[in-house]
């Protein structure tokens, strides 16, 4: 007969990682399975000064940590892409290629990605002045002046956010008035955070770091450049929900996994954690809820009801 695991875990970040520990050490037969190397998005950050336990690590070196750690409890499948899920019976049947994986149980932790603006200068420069995340790299721009890009909540926040640790802020957005709710708005400009509306991006200059932001001015018809020391870009989060959805997990308006606080779905027996069910999306947020779900699975899986 071929193997059933009690528990599949889809991601290796923070989220799968700390689910694969628990789900092991509470005696659950788990695996991992994970697209690529793992780590997930935290894995692509620089530098790391507000995981508990570390003053500073880069972002790969603290997910490899995380990566041993787990695969001293379970095995972690790197370079397995998940191609669909379904149902047979009361096993849940993963396909990568050619070979399935059958569990009782699942946990997505298949994070989410940044939406990125797509002009030239933004890949070369991620890391060395481009940024996602305001609460992860802001503190590196204290005292310099960055751009924002984005004009709903969530751009007006990562502004709010980095002008509170001491940046200067500029608020880019390309249409002529901004998206975000108007209390936010109002914030923005009772604690003087700049705005460049109607303003398209075109390119992110610079050389080892960033340099400025060349914009294209909608009204009047031509191209300028400002200078900046960052770019933090904020259009958006797509979660990486599609299996989850598949199975008929729910997901919120903006495409996240639905969980309750004990990070099960809607779905018994499917679990989520992580990115993909948006909140802080933080590695140690990330973290708690793997545990969460691991906990959560081995709770209803030795329950008689489960059975």
């Amino acid at each position: 007969m071929e193997k059933v695991f009690d528990l599949i875990i889809v991601g290796g970040g923070p989220a799968g990682f700390t689910a694969g520990i628990y789900a092991a050490r509470s005696g659950l037969d788990a695996t991992v399975l994970e697209e690529g190397y793992g780590g997930g998005q935290a894995s692509t950050s620089p530098w790391i000064e507000n995981f508990p336990g570390f003053e500073g690590i880069g972002g790969m070196d603290l997910m490899e940590k995380m990566k041993a750690h787990a695969e001293k409890n379970l095995p972690v499948m790197s370079g397995t892409r998940v191609d669909s899920a379904s149902r047979e019976g009361d096993i849940f049947v993963l396909a990568s290629g050619e070979k399935k994986y059958r569990a009782r149980a699942l946990i997505f932790a298949t994070g989410a990605r940044y939406r990125r603006l797509g002009v030239p200068g933004e890949a070369e420069l991620i890391g060395r002045g481009v940024s996602y995340c305001a609460t992860c790299d802001g503190m590196f721009f204290r005292g310099k002046k960055v751009a924002v890009i984005g004009g709903g909540n969530s751009g007006a926040t990562e502004a709010l956010h980095l002008k509170h640790i001491g940046a200067a802020v500029t608020l880019v957005h390309r249409r002529d008035t901004l998206r975000a709710e108007q209390t936010l708005q109002d914030r923005l400009k009772a604690e003087g955070v700049s705005l460049m509306l109607d303003k398209t991006p075109r390119a992110i200059t610079g050389g080892d770091r960033v340099t400025g932001l060349r914009v294209l001015d909608n009204a009047a018809g031509h191209e300028e450049t400002h200078d900046f020391d960052g770019v933090f870009i904020s259009v958006g989060v797509e979660p990486n929900a599609g299996l989850a959805a598949s199975l008929g997990v729910e997901t919120t308006g903006e495409g996240f996994i639905s969980t309750d606080r004990e990070m099960r779905t809607g779905q018994r027996l499917i679990y989520a954690a992580g990115d993909v069910t948006g909140g802080l999306r933080q590695v140690v947020t990330a973290c708690a809820g793997g545990a969460l779900a691991a906990m959560s699975a081995y709770e209803d899986l030795r329950n008689p009801y489960w059975a």
